[in-house]
């Protein structure tokens, strides 16, 4: 069943999954601020929201199998509410570390879903393209909600009486330094809005919903042990954890051997570094049309190893254009990766998904040991260890034997 309309609303999931994800990286002066944490407490709240997608993401592949999608992603709404609701209404850092590790599972849960039915709904031919445009609303939407962020903390911190009505609203439910606790009550109405737009949303109906618990779980251990899931399940877990480690350490490189102002310039060039990763969804979305998925993967790769040794090895004219050109050359990356993978077993997606998204958990992986070798050796040499997970993301390009190849 192939619909243009339920692959607009499984592309808007994937702008309202960014959008209550990428937020937690502005906010972190504002929690470490109104709660006085230290920052390795504070470095805690990140790692529970990706903590959930290694406790969540298989167990949610079994229940994809079992109920399906449809019924996966309300209930991962229905989670993602009530975690963001729990904080709203208290808002203190052990409700907070509770609040995104609900959230976090609400995310893996939604992850495990939209992949296969995006396969489905969109056809195996274009799961490529369709997964890169998936790709592309959550860039987008990585951009929208610092902006959001941005107007609500300016609107609410001036006294004069406000004529909007969401604003006096927020003014009401929020302390005075706590008005950034605003977004999580954005959150939960989101989130609940969701679940009740998919209820009412016809998707394909599961193929043999009724099957043994114990004929699912068999398929389960069948796809864990096979070479290929595995491999392509540390794919996943390379790559975002090449992702991650770029993006939380770029300011913190440039001040330790630049001297710049992580708030200033920092800050800015992890912004390039973003809008770049958008951008080259666009050519991601052009090349998949003429090239086989591979051989733009083993392009894109290669380009992100040399960018890496240009920007912590070159002088910080080069150190300023290479590390947001990593975005650019990175940002077909998991789309192509979580193509290639569903496209290699012919059946069991929902389970094979699930253990994908689990590689995620590798965001919370690779930027802690960064941060461990950093204090032995320094960050340049901490940070040269990504380019084990692009050596290893290089590899795929190679060995990937695909069912179905991209159209």
């Amino acid at each position: 069943m192939r619909s243009n309309f339920l692959v607009g609303i499984i592309l808007f999931v994937f702008f309202v999954i960014s959008f209550l994800t990428n937020i937690i990286g502005p906010l972190v002066p504002d929690i470490i601020n109104a709660f006085n944490l230290s920052l390795s407490m504070a470095a805690f709240l990140p790692f529970s929201f990706f903590l959930a997608y290694g406790v969540m993401s298989i167990p949610s592949g079994f229940l994809v199998e079992y109920i399906g999608e449809k019924k996966v992603m309300v209930i991962a709404f229905f989670i993602s509410f009530l975690g963001a609701l729990i904080f709203s209404i208290n808002p203190n850092y052990l409700f907070y570390f509770l609040s995104l590790f609900l959230i976090g599972s609400g995310m893996a849960m939604l992850q495990v879903s939209i992949n296969p039915l995006l396969r489905i709904i969109g056809g195996e031919k274009e799961f490529a393209f369709n997964s890169v445009l998936g790709q592309l609303f959550f860039g987008l939407a990585s951009f929208i909600s610092p902006l959001i962020y941005s107007y609500l903390i300016t609107r609410l911190s001036v006294d004069d009486l406000s004529s909007n009505y969401i604003i006096l609203f927020f003014k009401k439910i929020t302390f005075p330094n706590l008005r950034w606790v605003s977004l999580y009550w954005i959150f939960s109405i989101v989130s609940f809005l969701m679940s009740v737009i998919l209820i009412f949303t016809n998707f394909p109906d599961k193929e043999n919903p009724k099957q043994e618990n114990k004929e699912k779980l068999n398929n389960y251990i069948v796809l864990i042990k096979n070479p290929i899931v595995i491999l392509y399940f540390f794919g996943i877990f390379s790559y975002v954890g090449l992702e991650q480690g770029i993006a939380n350490w770029i300011s913190k490189f440039l001040e330790i051997y630049y001297s710049l102002d992580p708030q200033i310039m920092g800050a800015k060039i992890i912004s390039y570094f973003w809008g770049l990763m958008t951008l080259g969804t666009f050519s991601g979305l052009f090349l998949l049309k003429i090239i086989d998925s591979r051989r733009i993967l083993i392009f894109f790769t290669s380009a992100s190893i040399i960018s890496l040794l240009m920007s912590l090895f070159g002088p910080l004219k080069v150190s300023l254009f290479s590390f947001p050109l990593i975005g650019f050359f990175i940002s077909t990356m998991w789309s192509i990766i979580i193509s290639l993978a569903l496209n290699s077993v012919p059946k069991d997606h929902g389970a094979f998904s699930g253990i994908l998204v689990s590689g995620i958990i590798g965001g919370a992986v690779f930027p802690l040991i960064i941060g461990i070798l950093a204090d032995f050796a320094g960050l340049k040499v901490g940070m040269t260890l990504l380019l084990i997970p692009l050596l290893f993301i290089l590899s795929i390009g190679f060995w990937s034997r695909p069912l179905v190849n991209n159209k």
